[in-house]
């Protein structure tokens, strides 16, 4: 007796498919916005709404359990959050380093040129 396998059914990878087409062609219309920080948020909502769809139904992250769900996908977000914070300690080095020396006077020396 062969063992049975779970089988989803294709639809669901169609319409996958057809949400991945949409969000792409979205994602090719932000290049004729002006430079921004609307079009970056946008082309990176999209970016993420498509990897997110692709592991959700192509790499069967939807039908897993709970555990492997966080087993697979906390240690990024916990990456993402120390990323944030070196960001908001940076920002505030940087901010405390001009109000406290002022801004550099280091004059950059190009070769050649004494």
């Amino acid at each position: 007796m062969a063992a049975e396998g779970q089988q989803h059914p294709l639809r669901i990878y169609w319409i996958m498919w057809g949400a991945l087409f949409v969000l792409s062609a979205f994602s090719y219309a932000t290049d004729f916005m002006d430079d921004g920080i609307v079009r970056t948020s946008l082309i990176l909502t999209f970016m993420m709404l498509k990897a997110g769809g692709i592991v959700w139904i192509f790499m069967h992250m939807g039908w897993e359990r709970l555990a492997l769900k966080l087993a697979i996908l906390g240690p990024p977000v916990a990456i993402l959050v120390l990323i944030w914070l070196m960001a908001l300690e940076g920002d505030y080095v940087e901010n405390n380093r001009i109000e406290n020396y002022g801004e550099s006077t280091m004059q950059v020396e190009t070769p050649g040129h004494h």
